[in-house]
């Protein structure tokens, strides 16, 4: 089970290491074999299930955003689940984020699925 210590400390180095631009940080807090859904992943990876899998994927997807530079996360929120968390956080453009993030028993994230609200007009 989660526990509101563990997903605060967390969401809060999640949140450093993406506003580090370090690709390798933030893979770090992922199993190798874990998957991510997102709809950026159909825009921007042409992956009409929205779903890759592994670190290999993920730092073909995650690394040009990263290299860019312009990316900045501010956290809201961190809410627990049973073997879950949600960050709920601000990207650089003002839109909103939840990232739900789901562990295995040894807290190692396995799955992730991003919910976009829409951007500030």
């Amino acid at each position: 089970m989660i526990d509101r210590t563990f997903a605060e400390a967390f969401a809060a180095e999640w949140i450093t290491a993406w506003n580090a631009h370090d690709l390798e940080r933030i893979l770090s807090h992922y199993a190798d074999d874990f998957e991510m859904r997102s709809p950026f992943i159909v825009q921007r990876m042409g992956e009409p299930s929205g779903r890759l899998r592994g670190k290999t994927a993920m730092r073909a997807y995650w690394g040009p955003a990263l290299a860019a530079g312009e990316l900045h996360f501010t956290l809201e929120e961190v809410l627990v689940g049973i073997d879950a968390l949600t960050i709920l956080y601000r990207r650089h453009d003002g839109g909103r984020v939840a990232e739900t993030i789901e562990f295995d028993a040894a807290r190692r994230a396995v799955r992730a699925t991003a919910h976009y609200g829409p951007r500030p007009a």
